[in-house]
């Protein structure tokens, strides 16, 4: 019995030694970082924990941008820090070089019309309006919208490059183009709680946005791209909300910006 167990001690130290350390680190520090965020990012958390030393009035929209700020925080400038200081990456080794910028600036620029279109049809979703902007005081307030959208920026930096940067280049020594699909994964099942379109359209998005950005091998091609499509998401659904206009047709799109202009 104790020569098996000595043989299953060996065969898991060699099975252990036989890990990419790299790959290790960064798929379990991703864990590490999605737990730490859920429960010290929450709003809930800044509600209980933060929200009594700033003023009431701001209380709604700081709590929304103290979950951006920590994903901020722990999705981009925690995991640079890990790669650059832990294991020596260089910048343009984990997706923070230029890359093919030529190429990423062409392709974002062909799909951001592609985007206005996409989220003028799901806005007119009463699940959409339901749902976004996420913090509703900035569909009725201009002022609360510009600063919610500036402070939502930061965030884009933090979820983009967990995935897009961290866990693709992170893993794709051990995995290679398959990279594109480890990430894709838990970045799908994290939109488990949006409106189905968008859930399903996650995994799709998911596998599209690796691959673009294993191709212009930069992660900076991510963030315009998915940070856009939130703002024009809240932006659509704003003016819906405010003049009560629905429909996809052109005239509903003539009838929503007239109103929008002579409000």
């Amino acid at each position: 019995m104790m020569h098996r167990l000595r043989a299953e001690v060996h065969r898991v130290i060699a099975a252990t030694r036989a890990l990419d350390v790299q790959t290790v680190f960064v798929l379990l520090a991703t864990a590490l970082f999605v737990i730490l965020q859920m429960k010290f990012g929450d709003r809930a958390f800044f509600r209980d924990e933060l929200a009594s030393h700033f003023p009431a009035k701001w209380r709604g929209v700081l709590g929304w941008g103290w979950w951006f700020f920590v994903q901020g925080m722990l999705g981009f400038v925690a995991p640079v820090l890990c790669l650059m200081l832990l294991f020596k990456r260089r910048p343009a080794e984990i997706g923070l070089g230029l890359g093919d910028w030529k190429l990423a600036l062409g392709l974002a620029l062909a799909y951001l019309p592609l985007v206005l279109i996409g989220t003028w049809v799901l806005s007119d979703g009463s699940a959409f309006q339901a749902k976004y902007p996420h913090y509703q005081p900035a569909a009725t307030d201009w002022r609360i919208f510009m600063v919610y959208e500036a402070l939502f920026l930061f965030y884009w930096f933090g979820w983009e490059y967990l995935w897009r940067g961290f866990v693709l280049f992170g893993t794709a020594r051990t995995f290679g183009l398959y990279a594109i699909l480890v990430q894709a994964v838990p970045f799908a099942i994290m939109h488990y709680q949006k409106p189905m379109p968008e859930a399903l359209l996650s995994i799709l998005g998911g596998v599209a946005l690796g691959g673009l950005v294993w191709r212009c091998r930069s992660f900076w091609i991510a963030v315009p791209i998915h940070a856009f499509q939130m703002l024009a998401l809240d932006f659509w659904c704003t003016l819906r909300i405010r003049s009560h206009v629905s429909g996809i047709d052109p005239g509903a799109l003539f009838d929503l910006i007239s109103k929008w202009l002579g409000s």
